[in-house]
This record gives C-alpha cells, sequence and structure tokens, in this order.
C-alpha cells in the first residue's frame, strides 16, 4: 500500500456545478455517488455491468492536445468518480426540468409517447443529448447508432426513434403522416370494411408544437476546468477508499515508476473489463493505477507504412481514427481498418466504446474479443514501455494466449499498437456471429488475412485466428502453413475446411456451450472468405481464379443495420366530439414529462430515511439439498453489519417459500438475509455467511426428468370435444410432432425492490413497493408476521415494468423486509441486483409439446391431439393457472371439431416460473400454429391457405362452450392480408429464394383469438376514491397500478370526460391500499379498464349530487357549481366501485364462460436469414389488431408494439441457460439478450381496426396490453418458413424439430449442408454439458 494515507481534493463538475470530495474512494462508481451523495435519482441503475443504458449519463472534456471539448455518453454504473477528475458531468436533471425549462429532447421523446413505465427514459434522453450535442443536425443512422447501448422492454423502440428523428436532417419517413394516406400503405385504399378516408388518422403527435433546439443555449464547458486543461496538473493524485485506493499519474514517468513499486497494479481506463469482473467474479486489486492524465498514451501517428494508436485511446476514437485513414487512403492499403471498423460498429454499445480503451481491450485478451484477432492477422505490434526503456512484440497466438516470453513483463505498459497498411493483393476480412446484430458477445468471431502471389491466385502467405472457440484467441497457425503455395481454388477450401476443423478443435463440454455451432461457424466464416477473395480477384481482373456463382453473391453482404419506418393508423374521434373531451385522442402519457426529466419517483428514487438500514439476500447454491448448518458469526463481525434474518425470526406463518425452512428446493432459494447500515456492507456479509448443505435426490430439472420421476405441480388439466379416436380413422393423413419452448426472463427495467418503515406501536408498517398487486404483498406481509392487515399500509408509485413478473414475488420481498423491520426497528430498504433478480425470480415456463393431427388432403383438421408440459420450478406458484389458461387459449383462432388437450405443471429443482404477459398464450399459439405449418407442409400447400380453412367462419363455440362471434377475426386477416400486400410479397420472396443459395428469405401470417381477463368474476372487481376540493380541482385514487400501461391517463381521460372537465384539474395520486381496499393484481389486459369503470361510477356519482346545483346555474363555471355545493353541505367525496365481469369455468364438465371477452388480430412478418451464419433480418411486420373505440390510440398502439417486440424476443433471441446443477447462467444483458433498437423491423405498420360495438367495457374500449406478445410468433413461422426453403432446395427433410427461440444456432444447423455434415459430432452422453435443455 502507498506509504502516506492522506487522500487529495477530487474535483469535477456535475450540472455546471463544482463538486470537491475529499475522500473519494475508488470503488463508488458515478451512479452511485450521483444517487447517493447528491441525490440526483433521475440516473437510474438497473443492471450494474453497463449493458442497458440505463445509468447513461454525458461526460465533458477537454482535449489536452486539440483544446477541443469533447462529449461523449457513458454508463455510470461502471465508471469510478476517481476517474473523473477534471471532467464535467451532465446528468438528466441538468439537461431539463418541468420546474425550470423543459430541454427539446425531454419534451418531443415525451409527446412522441416514447415512454411507458419511464424507467429507462432517462438514459435514452441522455445518449440522444449527447448526440445532439456534438451533431445538433444527426442523420438517422447516427441516431440508431446514439441508441444502440440503450435497452427498452416496454416501447417496442419506434416511438423513441420517431422523436429522435425530428431533430434529423433527413427522414426517410412519410412526408403525408397525418393525411391518411401513406407511402407505405400497400394494396387497397381504405376498403369498406375499414371506414372511410376521413376516418383514419395516422398521426399520432403533431410535430409543430415542439420547440426548436438551439444549440447556443446548452450549458457550457466549466471555465474553470478550461483553465485546467491549459496548464494540467502534472502532480500525482491518490485517492485512498476503505479497501482499494486509485493513483493517478500526471507524467509518463511517474506512470513508470509506479508500475516498478507495484508491478501487480492493473491499469484502469474506462472499467469495462476490471469493473464486471470485479462485480461477478470477486476480482479484487488494492491498487489501482489510472493513466487517463498522460497524453503520450493518447498519441495517434502515421508513416507510409501503418498507423500507430495510442493504448489510451477509446474505441469510439479509433473508430474514428480508422474512418478517417479508409477515406484517406487507396483501398489496398486498407483492408486491416476496414476489418477493424467493421466490429468496432457492431462491439457493445455507443457508451462502452466511449470509455473502453484500445489497450484496455488488447490486454484483457478476452476469449471473444472482437478486435484480437483482426489485430492478429492483420500483424500488429505492441509498443511497450517501462522504466527500463521500450520494446516492440508481435500481438499473435503466443501473446493472445499469455505465454510469459510473448508478454509484458509486469513493469511494463503498453504505450500504442501499430497496425500497418495492407498491401495490393492482400486482403483481410473479419467475421463475427452473436445472439443478435448489435450490442452482443460474439459466439465466434474470426479475423483473416490472405496474401496472394501477385496476378495469381496462389497462397503466399496466410492467417487465420478465431475468437469464441477457446480460452483465448487462437490462430490456425499450422492450417495456415500448410496452405502456403496452394491455389485460391475448391480444392484448397476442402483442404482448408478439414485442416480447420482438426486444428481448431473444441471438446463437447466447452464453456459457452452451442458446440456444434461454433464449429460449423469456424469452417462457414472460412467459406464467407474464400467468396470474398474471389470476388477481389474478380475486381483485380485475376483471370485465373474460378467465378462466384450469382446465387452466392449475397451471402457476402451483412445484413445492415436500418433506420425503421412504419404508419400507425387508427380511427380519429368524431368530429362532433367536444374539444375538452379527451377521450379516443392520443394524449401524452400522465407521467411522460417527469419520465424524460427523471423527476418520477420510482421505489428506490425515495430518499434515504434516518436509521435506514440495507438488506441484502442469501440464496442457495444447491439445488437440492439439507440445510445442516448456518454460520453467520463472521458475517456480523463485519463493519456496519448489523442482523442476520431467518425463517426463525419470522412471528407469524412460517412459509419455505418466503425463507428457506430446513430444506432449499433451487438454486437461488432464499436461505436468510442480512441487514447492515449500507447495501455495500450487506453485500459484503452474504459472502461470509457459511451454509452446510446435505444433498438430497433427485435432481430434476428438465420436462424429461420430471415425467421419469412423476413431479408434477398440480393434477393433469384436460379439454376435449368431439371423439378424438373415432375420428383419426377417418382422415386422409395423420401426422405426429414435437416442440420445444424456451422460457422467458420479465427484465423489467426496475428489478425488484421494498422500502418498508416501522411505525412507533400498533405494530404498523408502511410498505413502498414495485408491484402489480399491493393487496397480495399486503396480505402476505400481514399473515408473516401474525398482525392484522389493517396494520399494513402497501404505497406503490411508479413501476418500472412488471409483465407479470410483479405479482408473486414482490410480497415475498416485501415479508422478508418487514421481518427485518420489526426485529430491528429501522426502516428496510431492499434493491435486487439485476443478478440476483433474475436467479431468484423465474420467469416464462419453459414447455415441451406434442401433437398429433389427422387431415384431408385439402388441409381441412379434422382431429387434434395435443399434450404439454410446462416447467413450473419448485413451488406451484401460477403453474397450474398457467397450464389452464393454455389449455383454454390453444385452439387459437381454429374450428377444429375434434380436440384433446391435455396439459401438465411439472415440479423441478428450478426457481418457480410464474405469471408473464400473455399467461400461457404465447407458447399455446406457437403449438397449434407449428401444427397448421405441418400439416400444409404435408398437403403441399401454403401455410395461410390451411389456416384460412380451418378458420372460425361464423358464431360459434370455443371448446370450452362460450360463444362468441369471429367476424371482427376475418376482418383482421383480411385486413392484414390486404396492408400487408401479402400475396405479392408471397412471390416475391419465392422469386428472391431462387436467385439466392446462401441467403433465404421467409414470410408468414397468422390470425390471433386472444381472450382477456381472469377466469373468476371477483378478480374483475375494482374500486375507486374520488375528491372534489373546493378549489374545484380533483383528486383520484384507484387500485389499479401504473406499470407502464398508461392506467393512469386513461382514468384522468374517463374522469375528465365523466365531470365534464378538463385533465388539467384532474390529479392522480399513488396507489395505497390505505384509501383504496382489497385491489385485485393489475394483470391479464384488464386493469385498466375495470379500474376506469370504478373511477367511472364515483365520477357520476358526483355528477349526480352537482345536478340541481347545475341546473339552477347553467350558465355558471365549474368552480362556483363546487363551491355552491360546499356550501350547500353536499358530499365531494365518492367511492366507486365495478363489481367484474361474469366469468367462471367448469373444470369437471370442461365448459363455462372463463373469459369477458376477446380480442382479434392478425400479423404478418418477412425476415431474411444467412444460412451459413443462422443470423436473420426483419424485413417488415404488418399488425392489425381490433381495438374497437380506443380509450387512448398513442397509448394502445404503443402496448401492441411493445408486447410484439416483446414477444419477437421470445421467440428469437431472449435464450435461458442452465448448468447440468441447475444454475441459471444467464443473469444480465451479456447473457441474456433482449430486443435492442436494431431488431425492430425495417418497416413497422399497426393498424387498429376502426370502432366496432362492444357494450361489455367503457366506451367500447378493449384491453391490448398483452395480446400483441403472441403476434411475435410471425417472426418465429417466417424464420422456419426460410429455413423450410432451405432445407427443400437441399433435398433434406422439410419437418426439422421446432425449438424456439429461433437463435442463430437454431437457424444454422437447422439450415444443414456440407458444413454442417463435415463437422465432428459427439455422442450424448459421453461428455457433459456446458449447459442442458430444460424444456
Amino acid at each position: 500500500m502507498p506509504d502516506q494515507l492522506t487522500s487529495d481534493e477530487l474535483v469535477f463538475f456535475v450540472n455546471g456545478r463544482k463538486v470537491i470530495e475529499r475522500n473519494a474512494d475508488p470503488e463508488v462508481t458515478l451512479l452511485t455517488f450521483l444517487r447517493k451523495n447528491l441525490g440526483l435519482t433521475g440516473t437510474k441503475g438497473a443492471c450494474g455491468r453497463g449493458g442497458c443504458g440505463a445509468c447513461t449519463v454525458m461526460v465533458s472534456k477537454c482535449d489536452p492536445v486539440s483544446k477541443e471539448i469533447r462529449h461523449f455518453s457513458i454508463t455510470a454504473c461502471l465508471v469510478s468518480i476517481c476517474s473523473l477528475y477534471g471532467a464535467a458531468v451532465t446528468t438528466v436533471e441538468g439537461v431539463g426540468s418541468i420546474k425550470t425549462k423543459l430541454h427539446p429532447v425531454q419534451e418531443r421523446i415525451a409527446k412522441s409517447h416514447g415512454t411507458q413505465c419511464g424507467f429507462c427514459t432517462p438514459g435514452m434522453v441522455m445518449s440522444m443529448y449527447t448526440l445532439l450535442r456534438n451533431h445538433p443536425q444527426p442523420s438517422e443512422e447516427q441516431l440508431m447508432e446514439a441508441l444502440g447501448g440503450n435497452l427498452c422492454r416496454c416501447t417496442g423502440y419506434r416511438p423513441i426513434l420517431d422523436s429522435g428523428k425530428t431533430f434529423c436532417t433527413e427522414s426517410n419517413g412519410c412526408q403525408q403522416k397525418g393525411t391518411a394516406k401513406c407511402c407505405l400503405d400497400q394494396g387497397q385504399e381504405d376498403s369498406s370494411s375499414c371506414g372511410s378516408n376521413s376516418d383514419i388518422s395516422t398521426e399520432l403527435f403533431t410535430k409543430d408544437e415542439f420547440q426548436p433546439l438551439d444549440p447556443t443555449q446548452e450549458l457550457i464547458f466549466p471555465p474553470e476546468l478550461l483553465r485546467t486543461a491549459e496548464n494540467p496538473e502534472k502532480r500525482t493524485l491518490t485517492f485512498h477508499g476503505e479497501r482499494v485506493t486509485w493513483i493517478s499519474p500526471g507524467t509518463l514517468k511517474d506512470l513508470l515508476e509506479l508500475k516498478v513499486k507495484y508491478p501487480e497494479a492493473p491499469l484502469i481506463l474506462g472499467n469495462t473489463s476490471l469493473g464486471p469482473a470485479m462485480k461477478s467474479q470477486g476480482h479484487f486489486h488494492p491498487i489501482l493505477l489510472s493513466p487517463a492524465r498522460i497524453s503520450e498514451l493518447s498519441i495517434v501517428s502515421t508513416t507510409s507504412e501503418g498507423l500507430t494508436i495510442g493504448a489510451g485511446c477509446s474505441l469510439a476514437q479509433v473508430k474514428d481514427i480508422l474512418a478517417e485513414r479508409v477515406s484517406e487512403l487507396p483501398e489496398e492499403k486498407t483492408e486491416t481498418y476496414q476489418a477493424l471498423l467493421k466490429h468496432l460498429k457492431s462491439l457493445a454499445g455507443p457508451q462502452i466504446r466511449n470509455m473502453a480503451s484500445l489497450g484496455g481491450h488488447v490486454i484483457s485478451r478476452h476469449c471473444y474479443s472482437d478486435l484480437n484477432p483482426i489485430l492478429a492477422v492483420g500483424n500488429a505490434t505492441l509498443n511497450l514501455t517501462s522504466k527500463e526503456g521500450t520494446r516492440q512484440i508481435p500481438l499473435n497466438e503466443h501473446f493472445l494466449a499469455g505465454l510469459p516470453r510473448a508478454d509484458l513483463k509486469p513493469e511494463e505498459i503498453l504505450q500504442s499498437v501499430y497496425i500497418p497498411h495492407s498491401r495490393k493483393w492482400e486482403f483481410v476480412s473479419a467475421f463475427r456471429q452473436g445472439q443478435c446484430q448489435q450490442n452482443a458477445l460474439a459466439d465466434v468471431n474470426a479475423g483473416m488475412r490472405v496474401l496472394l502471389k501477385e496476378g495469381t491466385d496462389t497462397v503466399e502467405d496466410l492467417n487465420v485466428a478465431y475468437g469464441g472457440v477457446g480460452a483465448a484467441t487462437i490462430s490456425a497457425h499450422r492450417t495456415c502453413q500448410q496452405l502456403r503455395g496452394r491455389c485460391w481454388n475448391e480444392l484448397m477450401l476442402d483442404e482448408a475446411c478439414r485442416l480447420l476443423l482438426d486444428e481448431v478443435s473444441l471438446p463437447g463440454s466447452a464453456p459457452g456451450g452451442r458446440v456444434e455451432f461454433k464449429r460449423t461457424l469456424v469452417v462457414s466464416f472460412f467459406f464467407k472468405f474464400y467468396l470474398e477473395v474471389l470476388q477481389k480477384l474478380k475486381k483485380l481482373d485475376c483471370l485465373c481464379s474460378p467465378e462466384v456463382s450469382d446465387l452466392f453473391l449475397s451471402v457476402l453482404e451483412d445484413f445492415p443495420i436500418t433506420v425503421p419506418q412504419g404508419v400507425q393508423r387508427y380511427q380519429s374521434v368524431d368530429s362532433c366530439q367536444p374539444l375538452q373531451d379527451p377521450v379516443g385522442r392520443p394524449i401524452m402519457h400522465l407521467s411522460g414529462l417527469k419520465h424524460a426529466t427523471g423527476e418520477a419517483m420510482f421505489c428506490d428514487d425515495i430518499p434515504r430515511l434516518d436509521k435506514e438500514l440495507s438488506m441484502a439476500l442469501v440464496t442457495s447454491a444447491r439445488a437440492h439439498a439439507k440445510i445442516i448448518s448456518i454460520d453467520f458469526s463472521k458475517a456480523l463481525e463485519l463493519p456496519g453489519v448489523v442482523d442476520v434474518i431467518t425463517a426463525e425470526d419470522i412471528p407469524g406463518a412460517k412459509d419455505s417459500k418466503i425463507l428457506a425452512i430446513d430444506e432449499v428446493l433451487c438454486v437461488g432459494h432464499i436461505i436468510c438475509a442480512v441487514v447492515a447500515e449500507t447495501d455495500v456492507q450487506a453485500k459484503r456479509a452474504i459472502e461470509k455467511v457459511e451454509i452446510t448443505y446435505e444433498d438430497l435426490e433427485p435432481l430434476i430439472f428438465t420436462v424429461e426428468d420430471a415425467i421419469k420421476h412423476d413431479s408434477f405441480l398440480c393434477p393433469e388439466k384436460k379439454l376435449e370435444q368431439g371423439n378424438i379416436e373415432e375420428s383419426f380413422g377417418k382422415v386422409d393423413q395423420i401426422i405426429e410432432g414435437d416442440l420445444h419452448i424456451g422460457g422467458q426472463e420479465h427484465f423489467y427495467m426496475e428489478t425488484q425492490r421494498v422500502l418498508v418503515i416501522p411505525k412507533r406501536g400498533d405494530q404498523e408498517l408502511d410498505i413502498y413497493v414495485s408491484t402489480q398487486d399491493p393487496a397480495h404483498v399486503q396480505k402476505t406481509v400481514s399473515s408473516t408476521l401474525n398482525v392484522p392487515i389493517n396494520r399494513i399500509t402497501c404505497h406503490v408509485k411508479q413501476v418500472g415494468g412488471g409483465f407479470g413478473g410483479k405479482i408473486e414475488k414482490p410480497a415475498t420481498l416485501g415479508a422478508i423486509a418487514a421481518v427485518g423491520a420489526i426485529k430491528t426497528g429501522h426502516p428496510i430498504r431492499l434493491v435486487l441486483d439485476r443478478e440476483d433478480d433474475m436467479l431468484i425470480t423465474g420467469g416464462r415456463h419453459p414447455l415441451f409439446g406434442k401433437y398429433k393431427v389427422g387431415f384431408m388432403k385439402d388441409g381441412r383438421i379434422e382431429a387434434l391431439d395435443i399434450e404439454f408440459f410446462i416447467n413450473g420450478g419448485c413451488t406451484v406458484e401460477d403453474s397450474e393457472k398457467v397450464a389452464e389458461f393454455l389449455l383454454l387459449k390453444l385452439e387459437n383462432a381454429y374450428k377444429i371439431q375434434n380436440l384433446r388437450f391435455r396439459g401438465h405443471a411439472c415440479m423441478t429443482n428450478l426457481p418457480s416460473n410464474t405469471s408473464f404477459r400473455g399467461f400461457g398464450f404465447p407458447q399455446g399459439i406457437l403449438v397449434i400454429e407449428s401444427c397448421i405449418t405441418a400439416v400444409a407442409a404435408k398437403c403441399g400447400l401454403l401455410p395461410e391457405k390451411v389456416r384460412e380453412k380451418n378458420m372460425y367462419k361464423t358464431v360459434d363455440k370455443a371448446i370450452y362452450k362460450q360463444e362468441f362471434n369471429p367476424e371482427p377475426l376475418i376482418r383482421c386477416w383480411n385486413e392484414c392480408l390486404d396492408k400487408s400486400s401479402f400475396h405479392s410479397r408471397r412471390m416475391q420472396v419465392e422469386e428472391f429464394n431462387k436467385r439466392n443459395y446462401w441467403k433465404k428469405k421467409g414470410i408468414a401470417v397468422i390470425p390471433m383469438k386472444f381472450s382477456v381477463g381472469f377466469t373468476e368474476t371477483s378478480y374483475h372487481q375494482a374500486a375507486a376514491l374520488v375528491h372534489i376540493y373546493t378549489d374545484g380541482s380533483v383528486l383520484v385514487t384507484q387500485g389499479g397500478n401504473e406499470l407502464g400501461q398508461g392506467i393512469h391517463t386513461k382514468i384522468l381521460q374517463v374522469a375528465s370526460r365523466e365531470l365534464k372537465i378538463p385533465m388539467s384539474y384532474i390529479h392522480i395520486s399513488e396507489t395505497s391500499t390505505a384509501k383504496v381496499p382489497n385491489t385485485i393484481a393489475t394483470a391479464a389486459s384488464i386493469g385498466s379498464e375495470v379500474n376506469c369503470r370504478a373511477v367511472q361510477d364515483a365520477c357520476q356519482t358526483l355528477l349526480r349530487r352537482l345536478e340541481p346545483i347545475i341546473k339552477e346555474n347553467p350558465e355558471g363555471t365549474w368552480e362556483d357549481w363546487i363551491k355552491t355545493a360546499f356550501e350547500q353541505s353536499i358530499s365531494l367525496s365518492a367511492t366507486g366501485f365495478f363489481r367484474g365481469y361474469k366469468a367462471f369455468m367448469d373444470w369437471e364438465k370442461g365448459e363455462g364462460e372463463p373469459f369477458p371477452y376477446y380480442i382479434y388480430g392478425a400479423a404478418c412478418s418477412e425476415v431474411e436469414i444467412d444460412c451459413l451464419t443462422g443470423a436473420h433480418k426483419k424485413i417488415r411486420t404488418d399488425i392489425v389488431m381490433e381495438a374497437c373505440s380506443s380509450l387512448n390510440p398513442a397509448i394502445d398502439v404503443g402496448q401492441v408494439e411493445g408486447a410484439f417486440i416483446q414477444g419477437m424476443g421470445l421467440y428469437t433471441t431472449e435464450e435461458l441457460k442452465y448448468s447440468p446443477e441447475g444454475v441459471l447462467y444467464s443473469r444480465g444483458p451479456d447473457e441474456y439478450k433482449i430486443p435492442t433498437i436494431a431488431d425492430v423491423p425495417e418497416e413497422f405498420n399497426v393498424s387498429l381496426l376502426p370502432s366496432s360495438p362492444n357494450p361489455l367495457t367503457i366506451y367500447s374500449s378493449k384491453g391490448l396490453g398483452e395480446s400483441g406478445v403472441a403476434l411475435g410468433s410471425s417472426v418465429f413461422l417466417a424464420i422456419a418458413d426460410a429455413v423450410a426453403t432451405a432445407r427443400r432446395e437441399r433435398d433434406i427433410a422439410e419437418d426439422f424439430p421446432v425449438k424456439s427461440p429461433a437463435t442463430p444456432e437454431w437457424v444454422r444447423m437447422a439450415c444443414a449442408d456440407r458444413f454442417t455434415e463435415m463437422i465432428p459430432r459427439d455422442v450424448p452422453k459421453t461428455f457433459k454439458p456446458w449447459s442442458i435443455p430444460v424444456a
């Protein structure tokens, strides 16, 4: 450790104000400092790894050489405050405020409906704001790039992009929006089924309302920092923390001396590698050396031979430097630079590229490094410096493997990287394939270089390096040696593939799994390189090289990241509707502006209370074991630790679902909780809790295991109609198949969190919790503490996304925190990290399904027998209900006379799966649509023809005997076919597929019948409380929770209409069980409408009381009437109640009327796949949804789009991986990929069918919160359509196993070809796989 322990002052600026921190701790991140020290809670924490962008802020620095001010976005969760010396930080609060003045970025994202839950919005605002500081009139491509590192789980990104496009110089969007005509509209203009043109609007916001962007009004860079930059501090700065010391030398000489003194100390710049490793892998370094102030590490120099880039340059700077060189030099000299640029565009998100340094990337030597393979084959040289002098080492396979003779000495640092120019007849290419196109680690990447003898196709030199297929970047040295002197032709290609597979070997148990896919990519990438070189030789007029077939050419082009375009169509309000009546209009989300300014109050934004304590959870490391002992003595010895809460501390009903009692049932089962003065102390203490286990048998993780051990959570569920066995004997053909559908993580942006505040006396508690069901939290805490429910008050402010994941688990966490609050007498705050949230909470149920379908030659299905098994986890939670709903919804839109549906919920040693948006239907629709597709393939018919033949056509009854009219279904189907120009595009797809061998397009259109609501009447009830105050202002309280779905906005619209006053008169407060008791979970798509009905009831009661006064004084104002009412002692407060929709289901008889009503829709999606890599591009999606009379088209369109994108993630990229021991690997945005902005279809159109009467619901509206998820399956079916085309062309059996999600791995391996045939295959059970499928 350093000799003296006096810290220097850390000086930086935040939002224009100087911050002097005299005790800067290197382990404190900027995010923590902003939120806890400065009280700036607008910046959100959502992942802790820099992978989601919620914590994005702007950092501004003065370049010491150019004296220019650089503005760049960073993720505050990774940045140590010690790295900010001399920097200016701008947070969302510094951009604008509703209290002072909004910035145009904030105004536009809110008014463009780009916020729903709002948790990601401050990060989105800061990414766009930083872009505008650098480019006041950006291009749409720059906008896409700027938002590439920001995740949103709610909106589907389209409205966020729309808000950003209003700043862009050029727009490819529709120039006729708002005119009811659009260049993207295809087919017949509004047919009679869709009303007249004048009724249809395509404008959800009006640009004319926006204030202009004035760059002169932005915060200036602090003059003090400008002066400092002109005369930079040269002395070494030291910051001592509790455990870590940060040393920032001012000169290169001082740095080199420090490296001698502390040879083991790592150099830290962006902290993008070291930070996550310290957090998740427990890496610890007592000394950190920061070279940020050393200008020599940022020098860029050029010679006629190449380019030298300082190791301190950020990857974003490297990208700009390389782009400049590419624009200046002849193409033949820039092969390596272009290859590096290609990967730099997709490497992480812009925030990480702004932080990560070239030197850090190279020295980290991650096996998945995107740049090291290219630098290695490009013959890059590392320039090293130490106190003893300088030397150069090659960046080759020996360095990348970390061999001591080829590595840095402990006292050396990397000063710069030299990258030579390429030469004529030298070709360099880069390849990568990850789970998705942007911001995803590569499964495999590669750098390849070949030098051909001038004027020939003879290999003079060859270098091939791969990442992702070993512990480090691997160079295929032997292969390259053997291929020198060979001609660049098919014989060489075959030999190269054989040699590569022999040299780049990957064991079946390799970390990361996907072994056969990775082996295939090794040779697929080389084949792509082979083709690329042939094309380049053609340009050089090399006559000796083979021609590339026109069928192959398209595979040489990577899928571009394009700016999505589209149209949103809805019915305008009647021209006779009063302007003051907001119902049916696209009103901005009530909290939109607060979301955009960071002023919306989420649970963890509540200021820290006096004597508040933090809680952290201890979870099981074993999947099924007896707890022998729990020793927390070492934890209690740590500073700040107050107590440990176990099941023995529970005063009321002890439930192992709250805290484990004697036995754990899964990895992640909560055993106990540590309470400490700070969250950091609590998290350190949980590492010291020692638990002794005795493993129990059996261990059950998969559906297959559960079936084998007869392990089920509930009895079999069954629905049947007709005579299934008899009908199978009368059909033309029978086929059988099975399918596997993976689970899904909710990935709400705001993780689970709760704040419990004990009150003195009477055992009262105030609980602030992020939940969809505060009454359930209230009841659970009541039973756990053994106190009456009336002593517990739950408050819900804003919820940062729920999707079903905040119904059950918040009750468990609230109960644990409440026990801690009662035991200690202090307020307790419990906030889960993303890793713990994903580990503990469970998600959508994985499903294994089997079907047997009997049909006639014309595609008419006569008999269908489906049996499915869902993986429910270790307790029943919602699994029985999910199984029931799956059965009820399974038939989708199809009338099949003879049906048998059977469902089972399996008990396994995994965390309990739970409610998730769609509640079984997203799995069910893929099962039934896969059956339809299989029938079509067997009959030689198009799937859409088989769908049409089997759809409900007239008033009929569902399998459970509930009557319905499918007329809106048929309208949606026909409208979707028309608006998407489906039939002409089907022919275009077929033409494309004839002309392209390695790329294929697929298209699919599906209908949807989605049942809304719960199956019990009592679950549809709702209550409200409305007060009118003497100034005429109105306060509304109701039982629904604002999750981002716009419930508060719709409720104010309803109250405004009913009371006939402007929305500005009305305020809606938090949801509180003290004001509205016995609430029902906000779920099942009906939360908004039932609570609107309760508010409507209260408002009508109040208006009836006011009627005599209004009649007496019809010319009076609202304020006059309220004043008179008060003077006449008329109550200005009313409760409202809605008893609920009638719903019931008799499972013994298999019949009932379980759902209040249905939502009908249809979706058409078109995709393009790369058969060599498994990548896909979403070209276009058209959705038509029957919304009846939308209360708020902007909110409803947003719900449809957001649900669709979430469903698209379920079916394409979101893959949960479990170890053979039942440990969830996918515990953050690095491993679990929800859709990014680059995943939105290139063209994305949504139409709400014009009004149709729905007397059951308020103002004939319908709840659209969930149904769109299932329509995401159209993307999966389009991918499967493309895969089937490829297989037909290759004469492979068309019936291939259906496995969701359609990841690049599944697509690539399904498109079997000579490369998949040549790879070595491991015999199952001869090795231990890295991960196991659980369905």
